[in-house]
């Protein structure tokens, strides 16, 4: 039996960050329309400013540690600030920052070198840009993510498997939802929860599908969010995926995760809350190549832009 979901934590009226931010309502209910499918508040109760975010990637280089790791801090900073201004300038409604580059990632808890680099970097892009930013920490570190947003100011993170378990490349990752909603109110008063449903470059344990998954991410795990990607980094969304999810639980906001494009963002809207986007921003279309200011430029004035779009 599932219990009544309690109402999201409120955010502080003034963060640890440069600006201060709406308090929350709590999340939209559901109502009639006709068929379409339901509206979730895909805002976070006020964390952005529009009802239908676009958030671009910051892929950090390789953080101390990380076999990539080029032994300057100063460029990953110039680098994650540098791409940070050019998706606000390109009008992107949010800033999502990963340790993309940290290869081969640690299925787990990450080292304290790499939490303390986040923290510096994050707090970096915080300072330098005046919208929300997350924070990732791959590949399932929600705890480290929390300390993070905490502590440099960020308003949400994503975590790729809040409850239930994944088959990845990182061996059997398992959810922590009950570690991460306990340390929230110390790490992060209300930062936003963002958690993958069934996340990429994964494979769930037989008999999972898409649409419990959903309901217990939302109704047990208690995330503020959903995420519903592709198979791998870049891949487009399975809509028949979305449709399920959106079913499932269409008071959720229920953001895409990966695929994003010029070419279906007009399917894509019809299902999503929201959307956090990076291959379709980056040099030829590949993640952690650099921001290309004309395909930014392409995605947010075309068809997400559009009437009814946002």
């Amino acid at each position: 039996m599932t219990p009544p979901r309690p109402t999201s934590p409120p955010r502080p009226s003034s963060p640890p960050g440069p600006t201060s931010r709406a308090e929350p309502s709590p999340p939209i209910a559901a109502g009639e329309a006709g068929g379409e499918p339901l509206p979730g508040d895909g805002a976070l109760g006020g964390l952005f400013s529009v009802p239908r975010p676009l958030v671009g990637m910051v892929h950090l280089l390789p953080l101390p540690g990380a076999p990539g790791w080029r032994g300057s801090l100063a460029e990953v900073l110039d680098r994650a600030v540098a791409e940070a201004l050019l998706l606000e300038e390109g009008g992107l409604d949010g800033i999502l920052v990963e340790n993309y580059g940290d290869i081969p990632f640690h299925p787990g808890e990450v080292p304290a070198g790499t939490v303390a680099a986040m923290a510096v970097v994050v707090r970096s892009v915080v300072q330098a840009v005046k919208l929300p930013v997350g924070v990732n920490v791959l590949r399932n570190d929600a705890g480290a993510a929390l300390a993070v947003a905490g502590a440099a100011g960020g308003g949400f993170i994503r975590v790729n498997v809040h409850t239930g378990a994944m088959w990845t490349d990182q061996g059997l990752l398992q959810g922590r939802a009950h570690e991460t909603l306990r340390l929230r109110p110390g790490l992060a008063p209300g930062v936003r929860i963002l958690a993958d449903v069934l996340v990429k470059h994964a494979v769930p344990p037989h008999g999972v599908e898409a649409g419990e998954a959903a309901r217990d991410q939302w109704h047990r795990g208690l995330a503020d969010g959903l995420i519903v990607t592709g198979t791998s980094t870049g891949a487009p969304v399975d809509e028949e995926r979305l449709r399920m999810v959106k079913e499932a639980v269409p008071e959720a906001p229920l953001w895409v995760g990966s695929g994003l494009g010029p070419h279906n963002a007009a399917t894509i809207l019809r299902w999503a809350d929201g959307a956090i986007v990076g291959s379709t921003l980056h040099r030829d279309g590949v993640a952690g190549r650099g921001i290309d200011p004309e395909r930014v430029a392409r995605l947010t004035q075309g068809v997400w832009r559009s009437p009814g779009g946002r």
